[in-house]
């Protein structure tokens, strides 16, 4: 009679406590959870931040400065050739522009790079 009366009493302060530790996993995903919430709202903080910047960076406000104009960039040689070799078949300076990707601007520069006299 005992045995019954350790066993119950066992299973009953194992209940108890698992009350108690049941609480300590509980607080610390309530934690987790919440610092997963704050993490997610200052990530949507920052990219509204950025994308504000962006916009701003984007169009210049009459007050401001203009924004120095980026690097020109390289005009790779395969279409470089093509540029010429459409100006020998006699296309306009327009229709290459279309053809090769390019502003206006940067099929002259690219002619006049190559010693070509555009009339």
């Amino acid at each position: 009679m005992d045995i019954p009366l350790i066993l119950l009493s066992i299973g009953v302060l194992a209940v108890i406590l698992s009350f108690f530790i049941g609480n300590k996993t509980r607080s610390m995903d309530d934690e987790l959870e919440a610092v997963s919430i704050s993490l997610h709202q200052e990530m949507s903080n920052l990219k509204k931040r950025v994308r504000l910047l962006e916009e701003e960076l984007m169009v210049a406000s009459p007050t401001s400065e203009p924004i120095s104009p980026a690097p020109q960039k390289t005009i790779h040689a395969i279409i470089v050739n093509q540029i010429i070799s459409l100006h020998k078949q006699g296309y306009t300076v327009p229709e290459i522009a279309k053809r090769a990707s390019l502003s206006e601007k940067e099929v002259t520069d690219v002619l006049h790079s190559k010693g070509v006299r555009l009339s």
